[in-house]
């Protein structure tokens, strides 16, 4: 069963972050807070873990994952960007977007888009996540806890407990998070395509 930490959104405790980073280190798959609702994550590394995160959510070998990172810093190692790419993105984050980018060779292939060969790339604006980020010192590999059969993601760590905890090694609960979808920017082209409209304002990209 999972382990519960009790974090506060706004002066998250780092002592029992540092619990989550060893869970993590040690081939852990977490759930946690974002600023669009909860997410499911391991290490890039992480092979069994990324086979735990597809079974939970029932996904095939097309899906985007994500990886959420801290900040720009750690951009270059793991996508292709161009100058008016790098200005888009340090524009517009931290924020409640995916980026959808070319994946470098530093991009485990299971990560990947199979048939774009694609990386979607998140910095949050939640504290929380960007606490743990920092302790981690790496980005985390991560994908929207939507459930099979449900269309939107989960938001209440009680009923994620509930429902999947025996699946998960610890859940990081920042309290109830509404339903408020991130807005997915495809920057692969030659000009930003919006994929979906969500919280993140689609204004800079049109």
């Amino acid at each position: 069963m999972a382990q519960m930490f009790y974090i506060h959104p706004d002066n998250p405790q780092t002592r029992l972050l540092e619990q989550v980073v060893k869970i993590l280190k040690n081939q852990g798959v977490i759930a946690f807070p974002t600023d669009s609702g909860y997410s499911i994550g391991c290490l890039l590394d992480n092979k069994q873990g990324l086979e735990r995160v597809c079974k939970i959510r029932n996904l095939d070998k097309n899906h985007n994952f994500t990886l959420m990172c801290r900040d720009l810093s750690e951009l270059s190692a793991y996508a292709h960007v161009d100058n008016t790419t790098f200005r888009l993105l340090k524009n517009n984050t931290p924020g409640r977007y995916v980026f959808l980018l070319a994946a470098s060779k530093e991009v485990p292939r299971r990560l990947m888009n199979e048939k774009r060969k694609t990386i979607g790339l998140r910095i949050p604006d939640n504290k929380i996540d960007l606490s743990l980020l920092e302790l981690l010192g790496e980005p985390l590999m991560t994908s929207t806890l939507i459930l099979p059969n449900d269309d939107f993601a989960q938001s209440d760590p009680e009923e994620i407990e509930e429902k999947i905890g025996h699946q998960l090694d610890a859940i990081i609960h920042g309290g109830y998070i509404g339903e408020q979808p991130t807005t997915i920017v495809d920057l692969t082209n030659d000009y930003p395509d919006i994929i979906r409209s969500g919280s993140g304002d689609t204004t800079p990209f049109k």
